[in-house]
């Protein structure tokens, strides 16, 4: 007999009809590991790797992929709460090499913890990891619980790399809060030269030639991948050979004030309303004012980013992506014509407003999905101006800033104002230039009636 199906109310799509009980929430996002998986960081100080971990968890869970950085470094900072100097890590050190398997083997156990009770699909195992013996001991580990393994090996000899990296991050670690920058610098080579002595790196043409693996070698300008297992893990190569450390600014905006913005009305295609124009003029003042050297230029394939993007005398790019989100059958319809037609559709959405679907539309977590691409892109690229919509300027924005999915649908991005993003060492900083024109507000706050469990999310 054909299984019995019901239709999720919110999500609007089939699940079987019977009376097991609700999966969590987190399940409602893809299951792109058929089995968790372990990524292990290696390599010597300062190459980069706690900046890959934290970037790269970022964008794992911006696509709905439960996952966590386990930082052991912090591990033995809560072991050892004075640190005195370089001796510590000295391979001849018993105590201090002991205390650094302890710490690594209580990472572990909180590695197990996250993959196997905590719903998490991947976990992030930042550490050295520079010995065999160090990363059998892991390898282990992952086999013991069902874990798959993936290695990344960040692979730098450039000494002014490794010395911009270590005065950028390295000399503002809790390590050296009582120390000037010349003593700390001098600590933390020698500290480097510690793990050089024993440094086993990945071999992939024989050690390690059944292992899963990249090299990221000198900050991208090269890499080697070795027998990549899954969708996952493509994935993840994917997103490491597009990312990059140079400088850049990423400016978001939406378009100026549309005429369905006065009337009230979602989606559709209208134009740019008076004050709208008004925009358009002041944010090509503004780009002018930036005196930015090849700037790129996106917009949606609506009229009015289109028109706001006309307005700046230079050229610009179309991204279908871009659009706003697709609202369905509420299209052009104002919020008290959806509470009037369809109240129960309003009353679901403010219930859950990332995973709600409009009828025949979209839905937050299917944005995300469709933005994926221009993600990438804006990775890749140098100094980007992203004219775009509401719904839209949430999701880039969530990325960029590290917001969870139950916070992005609430962010606030009101018209006439522009967005300045700086990627800095582990996130972005982020400044609010409001152009001075006036438009009408179209932010609609978080309910109150939801549930405690949602808000905690």
């Amino acid at each position: 007999m054909p299984m019995e199906l019901t239709q999720s109310r919110i999500q609007k799509i089939w699940l079987p009809h019977d009376n097991h009980p609700a999966l969590p929430r987190r399940s409602c996002g893809p299951q792109l590991t058929n089995s968790p998986t372990v990524i292990v960081m290696v390599g010597l100080p300062a190459r980069g790797k706690t900046y890959i971990s934290k970037k790269l968890t970022r964008y794992l869970n911006w696509i709905g992929v439960p996952t966590k950085v386990f930082n052991v470094g912090e591990y033995r900072r809560e072991a050892v709460k004075h640190y005195s100097s370089y001796d510590f890590f000295r391979p001849d050190n018993e105590e201090g090499m002991n205390v650094r398997k302890q710490c690594a083997l209580a990472a572990l156990r909180d590695v197990k913890l996250y993959l196997s009770e905590e719903g998490g699909q991947i976990a992030v195992f930042d550490a050295t990891n520079t010995t065999r013996e160090r990363r059998g001991m892991v390898l282990n580990f992952a086999r013991e619980n069902g874990f798959k393994v993936f290695f990344i090996e960040s692979v730098c000899n450039d000494p002014s790399v490794v010395a911009t990296n270590v005065m950028a991050v390295k000399l503002s670690s809790p390590d050296y809060r009582d120390c000037n920058s010349t003593d700390a610098m001098e600590d933390f080579m020698n500290r480097i030269n510690c793990y050089q002595a024993s440094y086993q790196p990945l071999d992939p043409d024989n050690y390690d030639r059944d292992v899963s693996l990249i090299k990221v070698i000198d900050v991208g300008r090269r890499f080697l991948v070795n027998r990549v297992q899954d969708h996952i893990q493509s994935r993840i190569v994917y997103y490491l050979m597009n990312i990059h450390v140079q400088p850049r600014t990423i400016y978001l905006c939406r378009h100026g004030e549309s005429e369905f913005n006065l009337k009230g009305k979602i989606g559709g295609d209208s134009g740019l309303s008076n004050r709208g124009k008004k925009f358009a003029s002041a944010l090509n003042k503004f780009v002018e004012e930036q005196n930015l050297k090849d700037l790129k230029i996106w917009t949606s394939q609506l009229k009015r980013t289109i028109q706001t993007a006309e307005a700046l005398k230079l050229s610009y790019e179309q991204w279908k992506a871009l659009n706003e989100i697709d609202a369905g059958v509420c299209e052009e319809m104002t919020y008290e014509e959806i509470k009037e037609k369809h109240p129960e559709e309003f009353a679901l959405r403010d219930q859950d407003k990332y995973y709600y679907r409009y009828p025949s539309g979209e839905s937050y977590q299917d944005l995300v999905q469709r933005l994926e691409p221009v993600i990438m892109e804006l990775e890749r690229q140098e100094n980007v101006l992203v004219v775009c919509h509401q719904a839209v300027m949430r999701c880039l924005l969530a990325y960029f800033l590290d917001k969870s999915a139950a916070e992005m649908p609430y962010l606030k991005c009101p018209l006439h104002t522009v967005l300045k993003l700086t990627p800095v060492a582990y996130g972005c900083r982020v400044e609010s230039i409001c152009l001075n024109v006036e438009a009408v507000n179209t932010h609609r706050d978080q309910t109150e009636n939801m549930n405690s469990s949602q808000k905690q999310s």
